[in-house]
């Protein structure tokens, strides 16, 4: 009993790890300020069924994740921590859901535990638990609506009714989220490999499968219908803007995500060992349940693979089966006998103790620290690569070694998250956040040369739409003072020499909103603007 609560409180503390502490600490991305800016406006403008970005519709993604935002934009403003708090909370959903259905297959608690340790400690879960975009939405929910929808399929008749229509329910969640992507990505093979390994039937359960769709349309569809209703001319555009990028934005070959165990992380090794399927189908004791995961896993690869658009954050929902995989191997360690588990697991500890040990003295190497704070962090994470070791090449406890990786991630998004974020930072970054505080600059438009585009990560650290104007035209400009120009030149290259004497101009300051230092090949020119004010002439 007393395990069983401290396996829970250390469960509690490394949730906790994952998805809160220093969630602000690395930059937003392009994805998060398209999210975040949609947001300010819906908040500001109360425009929440019609949603705008930097002034014009967006409707290309579901409305949920962003409405949630936008009531944080509320009650928080401008708090990108509440922010992402709230995907940590979908992290949340998604990690209790996980483990249901890990449980429900296995019949085990322990494998379900381990299947969540795993799972909180995948890197790309801990990256995009702690970014404010659509995707972890739509997955946490489809989550549910796959272990309600299971759990109906495979139970008694008389139960269609309690498990169906929330199975509906999170259907409809996720599709509100992110429209159908986890409905292809995560939805379609968990029910077909579910389908092949496991006895389902819908015999004197089509009332409760039909009020599951049922609800699944109605909770899902409804924001649809009422766009088609009353913005058709904007949606037909979206339909084909959408249809365009997915077959001809960021194609890749089918190979693209052959790499994608990496996304694991720390679990890269044994998720790479786990896809050699003959050896383990003879030697694995819970053989169905690793044949099913690895189904699983594979099944939504080769479903990802077959899209032409590809981008390594579209892997995120294979997470979920590769830690039901990885659970897999570790709980067939427990009793195994076999040479090759014995010296994959042994070998996989100590490459995973070095590097933990080699994260440990990174601080005091690279001056990340105070000397003191640094030796002392240095000695926690030798502790943990000592305790892995000894759990791994002693005794052979694979729980055991998952409790390390979870210590080892702990201190790391305790303790070096933010200082790593400020190492790999801009140190002559200058935002143009900066401008929200300068009091010549409240109340007035901000606006860009129409033949420049404006970055809309710009456009989220203003606080502020940024616009295009025709410099060109004297009509335009006076009709618009005063106003604040965002150019990438100076404004006496941007504005006709017969329109500048006419006007008053206050330049405000450069701005660089590069969020990587110069020597990166990631800074570019096009977060480097001057704000100058233009007024009417006294």
């Amino acid at each position: 009993m007393k395990t069983t609560l401290k396996a829970r409180l250390f469960l509690v503390v490394l949730i906790i790890a994952t998805f809160f502490v220093s969630n602000a600490a690395l930059p937003t991305d392009i994805m998060e300020a398209r999210n975040l800016v949609t947001a300010q406006e819906i908040a500001h403008e109360g425009n929440w069924l019609v949603p705008t970005m930097n002034g014009e519709l967006r409707l290309e993604k579901p409305p949920l994740p962003t409405w949630v935002a936008a009531a944080i934009c509320m009650v928080a403003p401008d708090s990108l921590s509440a922010q992402r708090a709230a995907a940590g909370v979908m992290g949340i959903v998604w990690t209790l859901f996980l483990y249901l259905f890990a449980r429900h297959l296995s019949q085990s608690r322990t494998y379900g535990f381990a299947t969540i340790l795993v799972f909180l400690t995948c890197y790309h879960i801990v990256l995009m638990g702690r970014t404010a975009t659509w995707d972890i939405y739509c997955h946490a929910f489809m989550m549910g609506a796959i272990y309600f929808l299971c759990r109906g399929l495979s139970g008694h008749s008389a139960h269609q009714y309690r498990y169906f229509p929330v199975a509906g329910l999170f259907m409809g969640l996720s599709f509100l989220s992110k429209g159908p992507v986890s409905f292809y990505a995560l939805l379609l093979p968990a029910v077909v490999a579910y389908a092949i390994f496991y006895p389902c039937s819908l015999r004197h359960k089509w009332g409760g499968f039909i009020l599951m769709i049922l609800i699944a349309l109605a909770v899902g569809s409804w924001w649809y219908i009422y766009l088609l209703l009353f913005e058709q001319n904007a949606v037909e555009a979206v339909i084909h803007k959408e249809s365009g990028a997915w077959t001809g934005h960021n194609v890749r070959p089918w190979y693209y995500y052959w790499r994608f165990f990496t996304e694991t992380g720390i679990w890269a090794v044994l998720m790479l060992a786990a896809l050699f399927v003959p050896y383990w189908r003879k030697h694995i004791e819970r053989n169905k349940l690793y044949t099913f995961s690895i189904t699983f896993t594979l099944f939504v690869l080769v479903l990802l693979s077959l899209m032409p658009e590809k981008k390594i954050r579209y892997l995120l929902p294979i997470m979920a089966p590769s830690a039901m995989t990885i659970a897999c191997l570790l709980m067939h360690v427990r009793q195994a006998t076999d040479k090759v588990t014995r010296y994959l697991f042994k070998t996989n500890g100590i490459i995973v103790a070095i590097i933990v040990e080699a994260v440990g003295i990174a601080p005091i190497v690279m001056h990340w620290l105070p000397l003191g704070w640094a030796i002392a962090l240095a000695v926690a994470f030798t502790a943990v690569a000592v305790y892995i070791i000894y759990y791994t090449v002693k005794e052979m406890r694979p729980i055991h070694f998952a409790y390390g990786v979870g210590a080892a991630f702990i201190l790391i998004e305790c303790f070096l998250l933010a200082p790593i974020g400020r190492l790999f930072g801009n140190p002559q970054e200058h935002s143009i956040r900066a401008t929200r505080h300068i009091a010549a600059l409240q109340g007035v438009n901000f606006y860009h040369p129409q033949q420049e585009d404006k970055r809309i990560e710009l456009v989220y650290e203003a606080g502020r739409k940024i616009t295009p104007i025709n410099l060109a035209d004297s009509n335009e400009v006076r009709q618009h003072l005063p106003f604040a120009l965002v150019s990438c030149k100076p404004v006496s290259q941007e504005i006709p020499a017969a329109i500048l004497k006419d006007v008053d101009t206050l330049r405000i300051d450069r701005y660089d909103d590069n969020k990587h230092p110069k020597k990166d090949r990631h800074y570019t020119s096009d977060f480097i603007n001057y704000v100058t004010l233009i007024k009417s002439k006294k």
